[in-house]
């Protein structure tokens, strides 16, 4: 997996994603903790149980999700963060012909933490 990074405060370095937006539903993604084997692992999901909409983008035969800085709940668990989009933006991203939503870190709250090893 690639990914994009950018640590402006609107995570999205001034671009707007004029082609090739996607969303990428996952139930949880996992981050892990520690300096060596076995690490810690930790799962996170939607504080409410929906499903995560992750921005990404399609090029050719290939995508990429992007990430950001982290947010409050991922924070203490590593430096960045896939790009959660909120349900109501999902229109939005995927609509070529609108300007791209802000992209922003997970609020805290949003979503819920539980280490699985």
């Amino acid at each position: 997996m690639v990914r994009l990074r950018s640590a402006v405060q609107s995570c999205s370095d001034g671009r707007s994603f004029p082609r090739g937006r996607c969303i990428v539903p996952v139930d949880a993604f996992y981050e892990f903790t520690g300096a060596k084997a076995p690490k810690s692992k930790w799962r996170f999901t939607s504080a409410d149980g929906a499903f995560l909409g992750v921005a990404g983008l399609v090029r050719d035969d290939r995508f990429t999700l992007l990430t950001c800085p982290p947010g409050p709940d991922i924070a203490p668990y590593h430096d960045r963060q896939v790009v959660i989009l909120p349900q109501g933006d999902w229109s939005a991203w995927l609509d070529l012909a609108r300007a791209a939503p802000r992209i922003a870190p997970a609020p805290a709250g949003a979503l819920a933490v539980l280490q699985v090893r």
